[in-house]
């Protein structure tokens, strides 16, 4: 998993314009971000179609407001720029429950 800071471009369409592209926004001081963050490298090899983007929202709030994200751990999901789907909460997220968002999205390849 990359994270958002690694990459040259932090726009949202050139982030997600190409494939698959589930967005994970966290933050250093989040409880149950760090609950859920030494699970992220085992869903990121479970869906290598996916490419997963951490994105630091206090680093990167313009980016968490142009997209609504007011809870933290958060997914949106993309595909080929589009929105597919998101997990957007201040609750606390397990393994289970973001492999089964995952696996509910609505991707079309």
């Amino acid at each position: 998993m990359k994270a958002l800071s690694e990459i040259p471009s932090k726009d949202l369409k050139s982030i997600t314009a190409k494939g698959k592209t589930m967005l994970f926004f966290t933050a250093t001081w989040c409880g149950d971000c760090r609950f859920i963050k030494p699970s992220m490298p085992a869903i990121d090899a479970e869906y290598p179609d996916l490419n997963f983007v951490e994105v630091d929202r206090d680093q990167f709030m313009d980016l968490a407001q142009e997209l609504g994200i007011m809870g933290i751990p958060s997914f949106v999901a993309f595909e080929d720029g589009q929105e597919v789907g998101r997990f957007v909460s201040a609750d606390r997220k397990t393994r289970a429950e973001i492999e089964n968002f995952i696996n509910n999205l609505a991707f079309t390849n």
